[in-house]
């Protein structure tokens, strides 16, 4: 389950580069028309893709190509990141008003080499290999490839006419098995998301990585919308996506698919969200780094079916643990990167601009839940957070499952709560200072703002409501924060006790105010140390 350290650290800086503006500066030319060469085309729409995906669904899987591997597998982190697309061969860079779209190349981490089309009135073109698109060293081991070795991936550059230099700013990549990313309001790569996930941290079985294989890609016309077709294959699932993304003050993306199961799959994860967590201001243990906080999410949060608003921060577990939700027709689920303060950080990484990301499901999901893995993680380099939602019926072999969800990569949640939002957890010692410290005892520190407690009358505390799956919850106190000088900031402070033995304690808390229900639903999965 836990992804290689060099993927992690080969997806951030193939994406984050070229956001971060690290790719050398060329001078632009009045029009950079595509130099790229074309195969035979073939009759291609979404429906003829459908069709193509049941009839590999009806057959023995075939692994994607791997080009010359024993080439490939020397191309590592550190050659890899020498090699260049050069981005007068974009594909539809002639366009003013284009996003134009440029290639990852292969190596030892994306060993596996992806079919790109160029889709054009009702026609899709191979796009065909050749080293020429690329900047290499002339010792690069690369050069050993063969000329048909293929691509790794592409993402998509910002627009020509646009306010940004388009040769050194993309804003969406797709790069790795089914992996894609794009970047929010502020201009930051971090978590991705996947086609789907099969069998995540299922204990009797390893988990399996499906592909994107082909990759069918159409110009914007006049700035519009930018639609991308894949091709998904893995030994359990076939799958025909759509994804039509638009750059806007984030990326929106609305995503088809359909998939045809091969055999059957224990955990069957739709619109599934990855993302890092090692450590916050809720928990960190002494000297485990210099800096405060490293993560790109936070927290998972969750607007049910019946309406509900809930925030679960991320925990860095003891173990992997796996979290059932259960919803009927979920109005929406994301990972957040809530905490927006560079101080809460200090890393020139930024990782107070990482994206949040959000799931709107479109159409009927039913029953099911959105289950959430944390996997214990020593350092920043693992990707060790999942979110997806896990229909409540098997996938068995021949289901076919057909849905649509939109994802939405900003800075904050697309439809935020009306209500009081948690904005910290803090976990320490239980007891008073000054006082003999119990043992076994932790004290939890909440902070709550805006919705309804910032109109609260002039001597009116919020009451809060709290409760324990076991152990026992002691006397508590809401504090206005004053201090800080920020109109309805609360927090709010409890002890939990006689908690006995390793197994987790589920928290669940919500503040009310005049009868009302003034705040989003806290919950937290506290694990006895």
């Amino acid at each position: 389950m836990r992804i290689q350290l060099n993927r992690r650290a080969l997806l951030k800086t193939a994406a984050a580069s070229a956001a971060l503006g690290l790719i050398p500066r060329r001078a632009a030319t009045a029009e950079a028309g595509p130099s790229l060469t074309f195969g035979e085309p073939v009759p291609f729409s979404y429906d003829m893709l459908k069709d193509l995906a049941a009839r590999l669904a009806r057959s023995p899987y075939a692994a994607p190509p791997r080009p010359a591997p024993a080439i490939v597998q020397r191309i590592d982190y550190e050659e890899w990141g020498k090699i260049k697309f050069d981005t007068d061969h974009a594909l539809y860079a002639s366009g003013r008003e284009s996003y134009p779209v440029s290639f990852f190349h292969l190596g030892q981490w994306f060993p596996k080499a992806v079919t790109m089309y160029k889709v054009e009135d009702g026609q899709a073109r191979p796009i065909v290999y050749s080293p020429r698109y690329f900047h290499m060293p002339a010792e690069s081991v690369a050069q050993g490839l063969p000329p048909d070795a293929g691509f790794a991936g592409f993402r998509v550059q910002e627009a020509r006419d646009g306010a940004l230099d388009w040769r050194r700013n993309d804003w969406a990549a797709f790069l790795g098995a089914s992996y894609f990313r794009a970047i929010g309001e502020l201009h930051q790569y971090g978590m991705s998301s996947r086609g789907v996930a099969i069998d995540s941290a299922v204990a009797d079985r390893p988990e399996e990585f499906p592909d994107f294989t082909r990759f069918y890609l159409s110009e914007p016309k006049g700035g519009d919308n930018v639609t991308v077709y894949a091709l998904l294959e893995g030994p359990s699932v076939v799958g025909a996506y759509r994804f039509v993304m638009r750059r806007g003050k984030g990326v929106v993306m609305d995503i088809d698919q359909t998939l045809h199961l091969r055999r059957p799959v224990e955990r069957f994860g739709i619109a599934p969200l990855t993302s890092m967590y090692w450590f916050s201001e809720t928990v960190k243990p002494t000297g485990i780094d210099w800096r405060p906080e490293v993560h790109d999410s936070d927290g998972l949060s969750m607007w049910t079916g019946a309406g509900e608003h809930i925030w679960r921060p991320l925990n860095n577990p003891p173990h992997v643990v796996t979290s059932s939700f259960l919803d009927d027709n979920p109005r929406g689920f994301g990972l957040l990167q809530r905490d927006r303060v560079f101080g809460h950080y200090l890393d020139g990484v930024y990782y107070d601009r990482r994206p949040s990301v959000w799931v709107e499901p479109i159409g009927d999901w039913g029953k099911g839940a959105v289950q959430l893995i944390e996997i214990p993680t020593d350092d920043e380099i693992h990707d060790n957070i999942v979110a997806a939602w896990v229909p409540e019926k098997k996938a068995t072999a021949g289901t076919q499952v057909t849905l649509k969800h939109r994802l939405h990569w900003l800075a904050d949640e697309p439809y935020p709560t009306p209500l009081a939002r948690c904005v910290a957890t803090r976990l320490g010692r239980g007891g008073q200072p000054g006082q003999p410290r119990p043992k076994g005892v932790r004290k939890f520190m909440l902070e709550f703002l805006g919705g309804p407690l910032v109109s609260l009358p002039f001597g009116v505390k919020p009451e809060m409501h709290v409760t324990a799956s076991r152990g026992e919850i002691t006397p508590y106190k809401i504090i206005e924060a004053v201090s800080d000088g920020v109109p309805g900031h609360w927090r709010v402070e409890f002890d939990l006790a006689g908690v006995h033995g390793p197994e987790p304690v589920e928290l669940r808390l919500y503040l009310t105010a005049a009868g009302s229900i003034a705040s989003e639903t806290w919950l937290y999965q506290y694990h006895p140390f």
